[in-house]
């Protein structure tokens, strides 16, 4: 994932929290769903999907054959070694829901961002600027390191 979306140039920032957005919703997938197809027949599968459409709108996308509860944020103790996960997903994320399909299959789809190219567009612009403010790099030949440590001391 991060290197398909990295090709496409969403900015790196993006990519990290598409990363765990996607980890998170696999752990909850793998914890509280079902797997997809026949397990007893060894076809137990949980899909992960993401795109950015011709909109910029970077979704991720989780189907797993559903569980006994809706996925909703739980609001766990201090102590507590888990629970934590859509509250993550929804700090991060413009917007997410759950998707129910024809067979069972529950869909949890995150909008990570809801236009990644105007967002890489500034970065580039971002990057462009600096570049051009920063100074000049002095040639290592000009340096003296003896006097620069000395200046330290």
């Amino acid at each position: 994932m991060r290197d398909q979306l990295r090709i496409g140039g969403v900015p790196e920032s993006v990519v990290d929290d598409a990363v765990l957005i996607l980890s998170e919703l696999l752990s909850n997938a793998c914890r509280h769903g079902r797997p997809l197809g026949d397990e007893l027949a060894g076809e137990g599968d949980v899909r992960a999907a993401w795109r950015v459409d011709d909109r910029g709108c970077l979704t991720v996308e989780v189907t797993d054959g559903g569980g006994p509860t809706r996925p909703v944020p739980a609001t766990p103790s201090v102590t507590a070694h888990g629970g934590r996960g859509l509250n993550i997903i929804t700090a991060l994320a413009d917007d997410w829901g759950v998707r129910d399909g024809m067979r069972g299959e529950v869909t949890v789809w995150v909008v990570v961002h809801k236009d990644v190219h105007a967002e890489a567009a500034a970065h580039r612009r971002d990057d462009f600027a600096s570049r051009i403010a920063a100074p000049p790099v002095a040639d290592l030949a000009d340096l003296d390191f003896a006097d620069a440590f000395d200046d330290l001391g």
